[in-house]
């Protein structure tokens, strides 16, 4: 049965990127959201990031509801006491496990025993974090992609110490949020889709490094071949479209030329020492003008809505339900 996400109130603490983005996908859900800023400077900025997400999901068709319909369901403060009536508190801090202990604390003392409490960690595992907490059992990971509220992405991961049973809820509450979710039932660093990544990133490092390629081919290649057919696909299922023999054979020839490094790449390295953050300041692996840093933004803000409705016609049910149909 799907949850009455009028009457689930939910919670994010910290007000990044991530967590406005967060915040506006579970209030498009229905959700009443408290938004805590551990950070004093998010406050500055979150009501007005969140406000401009739900008004661009109005234009491109996510939503039928003004900003305003969703904002006075929506609570944004530094006190950790309006978390006292969340079902669900999910932490959005950055990756520093002093910080995490310190607002788990703060979230515990004021929440429910039977509250959930989740984070969107992408590189901590859930079993480290939930030690930091009274109630393991109740702790999971909830790793979203950016920006949360158009992706179909979303992770929930289980510590060693969590109760599957209430995985397996937020896994079936995901799907009213607009996911297609997957549950990680045995905790991994990295996860699922950020050990698949890495892979690639190694890689490519790899081969602009060593002067195979620059970072414009590297980028090319990408988008023209994985990038084309991922929407649909997946790894195995695009092997079960193209001929798994064949794959078997390159394994074997190639797999052991590839790259298995263990130390991180000078490239980056050299990047992240001299002040580069990407287009946040225009130094990365590409260097942009402010006008060009602007632009890449909004164009990749625009994509996501485009390859979101593109992906909405081809769910993982797609086939499935076309045989429904024949039937």
């Amino acid at each position: 049965m799907p949850i009455d996400t009028n009457n689930f109130p939910v919670a994010v603490v910290g007000l990044g990127l991530m967590g406005c983005s967060i915040t506006t996908c579970l209030l498009m859900s229905g959700h009443p959201v408290v938004a805590v800023a551990p950070i004093p400077d998010d406050l500055a900025h979150a009501e007005k990031r969140i406000r401009e997400h739900l008004r661009k999901s109005k234009q491109e068709g996510l939503t039928a509801f003004d900003p305003d319909h969703f904002l006075q369901r929506l609570t944004i403060t530094e006190d950790y006491a309006a978390l006292r009536d969340a079902r669900l508190v999910m932490e959005c801090t950055i990756e520093n496990m002093d910080i995490k202990k310190s607002v788990y604390a703060k979230i515990e003392a004021v929440i429910a025993k039977d509250a959930l409490m989740a984070s969107n960690t992408s590189a901590i595992p859930i079993t480290l974090l939930q030690q930091l907490t009274t109630h393991p059992e109740r702790f999971f990971g909830l790793h979203w992609a950016e920006p949360s509220h158009t992706t179909r992405f979303l992770e929930v991961i289980c510590g060693d110490g969590s109760d599957v049973k209430k995985g397996e809820f937020l896994y079936d509450i995901a799907h009213q949020w607009g996911k297609e979710p997957t549950l990680v039932r045995k905790d991994i660093r990295g996860f699922i889709t950020n050990r698949l990544m890495y892979a690639m990133f190694r890689e490519a490092f790899n081969l602009v490094e060593n002067g195979y390629a620059t970072v414009e081919d590297v980028d090319r290649a990408c988008r023209n071949n994985a990038g084309y057919w991922m929407t649909l696909a997946g790894v195995f299922r695009w092997m079960d479209l193209t001929g798994v023999g064949a794959y078997l054979t390159v394994m074997r020839d190639l797999w052991p030329t590839l790259s298995n490094r263990t130390d991180t790449p000078a490239l980056i390295e050299n990047i992240v020492a001299a002040g580069g953050r990407g287009v946040a300041n225009g130094k990365g692996f590409y260097d942009y003008t402010p006008e060009e840093a602007r632009l890449w933004e909004e164009t990749f803000a625009e994509f996501t809505y485009e390859i979101r409705a593109l992906a909405l016609k081809y769910p993982a049910d797609v086939v499935k339900k076309k045989l429904e149909n024949k039937s």
